[in-house]
C-alpha cells in the first residue's frame, strides 16, 4: 500500500469559545511553521492520549494563555478531514475565566464579534462554528390557538422589547387564513426588531411571510433527503437518530425534549438533565432544550451542553 493510500490520522482537539459580556469571542492567528499558518482559529490544542477534552482545553488555556478556567460548558463537536488528518473538534464555551491573557503559542489575538466578523481567513473548520454563534440562545414558540391572537402578538412585542431574538411561528391547529396573518405580523415584529422568525412545517409559508428560516417537525426532519433552501433551517427531535439525521442534513439546530414535566406532555416522562445530555452529546449543530424550562434555566442548561432554551410558555409570561 502507498503512502498516500495509507488511513489519516485521527486527532482529537479540544477548542475554546471564550467570550466577553458584549458577546465577543477571542481568536488566535496561528504562527509561521504550524499548519494552516496566518489563518485564525479558536484557542485550545490537542488531547492527549486518555485525557478528557475539558480536561485538555483546561491544560491548554493554562499552557497556551496563562488563563485559569473558571467555567466551562460542552457546545459543539465537529469533525473536519484536513490534508494531514481527521480533526474531531470538542468546542466549550468558556464565558468565565481568571487571569491576564499573554499569548505563547499564536502570531496574534483578536475579540471579534459574531454578527461581524473582521480577521480572515479561518481555519476551514470554523465557518459553521461561526453561524452558530450567531444563533440566539433563547426560542420563543408561538401559542396564539390558546392566547389569542392579539394577546399572542402584544407578548411578543413584550418579549422582543426586553431581547428576545428568535421566534418559531407554530400554532400548526390554527386556520390558513388566521395562521398566515399571524405568521405575517410575527415576520414583521420581528424584522423591526433585529429577530429571526422561522415557521413550523411549512416551507411555502415562510416564503410568502418572508421568514428567516423554517423549522421542521420530527416527520418531515425524518422524509427529507436533503437540506431546505433557507437561510436558517432546524427541527424537533426526539431520538438519537433524528438527531444525527439532522446532523447528516446540515441544519443549525435542533430543539430536544421534554427536559422537565411540563403540562403539554403530561403522560410522558421527562429525559431529566442527565438525559438530555446523554441524548444530544457529541453533535455538530448547537440544540435547544425544551420542555418546563425557561430563562431561569439558562446557565444549567448550557451546563449540560445546551445552546440554549426554548419554550412556548416561558418567553411569553
Amino acid at each position: 500500500m502507498s503512502d498516500s493510500a495509507q488511513p489519516k490520522k485521527r486527532v482529537d482537539v479540544a477548542a475554546a469559545v471564550i467570550t466577553q459580556a458584549d458577546g465577543s469571542v477571542l481568536l488566535g492567528q496561528r504562527a509561521p511553521g504550524t499548519f494552516y499558518p496566518g489563518y485564525w482559529e479558536f484557542p485550545g490544542g490537542k488531547v492527549e492520549p486518555g485525557e478528557d477534552p475539558r480536561a485538555a482545553l483546561i491544560r491548554e488555556l493554562d499552557e497556551e494563555l496563562g488563563i485559569t478556567v473558571g467555567t466551562c460548558w460542552p457546545w459543539l463537536m465537529r469533525e473536519h478531514d484536513y490534508e494531514h488528518a481527521n480533526v474531531r473538534l470538542h468546542f466549550f464555551e468558556v464565558p468565565e475565566w481568571t487571569g491576564d491573557i499573554n499569548d505563547h503559542v499564536h502570531s496574534a489575538l483578536a475579540w471579534d464579534h459574531p454578527d461581524r466578523f473582521v480577521v480572515s481567513p479561518m481555519l476551514p473548520a470554523n465557518g459553521p462554528i461561526l453561524k452558530a454563534l450567531r444563533l440566539p440562545r433563547e426560542m420563543g414558540i408561538t401559542d396564539a390557538a390558546h392566547l389569542g391572537a392579539d394577546v399572542q402578538l402584544a407578548a411578543l412585542d413584550r418579549a422582543l422589547g426586553r431581547g428576545l431574538k428568535l421566534v418559531q411561528i407554530r400554532d400548526t391547529t390554527l386556520d390558513t387564513a388566521p395562521r398566515e396573518r399571524l405568521a405575517h405580523h410575527v415576520v414583521q415584529r420581528c424584522n423591526a426588531a433585529g429577530a429571526l422568525a422561522v415557521v413550523n412545517g411549512d416551507a411555502d409559508l415562510a416564503r410568502r411571510t418572508g421568514a428567516h428560516g423554517l423549522h421542521l417537525p420530527a416527520r418531515q426532519l425524518m422524509a427529507c433527503g436533503t437540506r431546505p433552501d433557507f437561510e436558517w433551517v432546524g427541527a424537533s427531535c426526539h431520538t438519537r437518530a433524528e438527531l444525527e439525521h439532522c446532523a447528516k442534513l446540515g441544519l443549525d439546530y435542533a430543539v430536544v425534549g421534554h427536559v422537565n414535566a411540563t403540562p403539554s406532555h403530561p403522560n410522558t416522562p421527562a429525559l431529566g438533565w442527565d438525559g438530555f445530555h446523554a441524548l444530544t452529546r457529541l453533535l455538530p449543530m448547537p440544540v435547544f432544550a425544551i420542555g418546563g424550562v425557561s430563562l431561569d434555566h439558562m446557565g444549567l442548561a448550557r451546563s449540560y451542553g445546551a445552546h440554549g432554551v426554548a419554550g412556548i410558555r416561558g418567553s411569553w409570561g
